[in-house]
């Protein structure tokens, strides 16, 4: 993302905050706009924004710089167009996907209700996400991850905060639209976090092509299979690989001919192989190519290696 760009991205998500706080984030010089990755309200605390080095507090020319549970009610009372009631759904599970693709993490009191959360009040802490969107970040990857024509199913390997969503986003969407050389392919994303496609409304926010269909907030596991026989995909694509029943419904999809394109935290192939899953992983034979990403920021380097023979 270039500089002017990001630093638009960052007003933008100002413009979301408490309105006593919204002059403090613009106020901050261009230099840490074009870096900010979230604004985080804590009750009792100064706003801070997240940078690649830590969280910095917020400038501020007001008698009392501390966020209130008042500011955090009223901003969640904002994003929701006064509703929480139609963002029930996602609010309970702990964030909120916002127009503009923004996302807004939520903490509070939770309320539970035969065992599980059934709802947040009381809310003590928020974060907005500045969903960063690299447009052709993948298309030098892309051609490395066909084989006779055909797409390899694919893993996307870096420790958190590394870019694998970032570069998960771009691979569905270049895979997506085709190109002179490839056939656009026809996408299913199982959005179980909503963190991909970050849609609003039921429209996806971030750019995912042409021929993407977005199953949003199911769990991974019957997502797969969902989207399997409803969309007849050619390649489901998923965010963070955690558990073995994963595992089993992409076996599953990819016997029925779909291919796959997930990611998982591991910093290369060896931790992959150290971690408790890797022998499901192994012996599904799903993977047959694995991207590496390497480095920080600007510096990113995405290296293809063979999962699988």
């Amino acid at each position: 993302m270039n500089e002017a760009k990001a630093i638009a991205r960052c007003e933008e998500a100002a413009a979301l905050l408490p309105p006593r706080f919204r002059r403090a984030a613009l106020q901050m010089p261009d230099h840490r706009k074009q870096y900010t990755e979230e604004f985080r309200l804590r009750a009792g605390q100064p706003p801070a924004a997240l940078l690649p080095e830590g969280e910095v507090t917020l400038p501020y020319f007001g008698a009392d710089s501390r966020v209130t549970p008042r500011d955090l009610a009223q901003m969640v009372d904002a994003v929701t167009d006064y509703s929480r009631y139609a963002c029930a759904e996602t609010l309970r599970q702990g964030f909120l996907c916002l127009r503009g693709g923004f996302r807004l993490g939520v903490c509070g009191t939770a309320v539970l209700r035969n065992g599980a959360v059934a709802s947040l009040r009381d809310i003590s802490s928020l974060s907005l996400r500045i969903v960063t969107e690299r447009i052709g970040l993948a298309e030098p990857t892309a051609s490395n991850l066909f084989h006779a024509g055909a797409f390899q199913s694919t893993l996307l390997l870096s420790p958190p905060g590394g870019g694998k969503t970032t570069l998960l986003r771009d691979l569905i969407r270049t895979l997506s639209l085709g190109s002179e050389d490839r056939a656009a392919l026809r996408i299913a994303v199982v959005d179980e976090r909503g963190e991909i496609a970050v849609c609003a409304g039921g429209e996806a926010q971030m750019a995912l092509g042409t021929h993407t269909d977005v199953l949003t907030l199911c769990p991974k596991a019957q997502g797969i299979g969902m989207v399997l026989r409803a969309m007849n995909p050619q390649v489901i694509a998923v965010d963070e690989i955690t558990a073995a029943e994963d595992i089993a419904a992409m076996a599953h999809a990819a016997n029925c001919g779909a291919a796959l394109l997930a990611t998982m935290h591991a910093s290369g192939l060896d931790e992959l192989r150290q971690k408790p899953l890797w022998p499901l992983l192994r012996d599904s034979g799903v993977f047959r190519r694995a991207v590496v990403i390497e480095g920080t920021g600007e510096e990113r380097r995405y290296r293809v290696e063979a999962l699988l023979p």
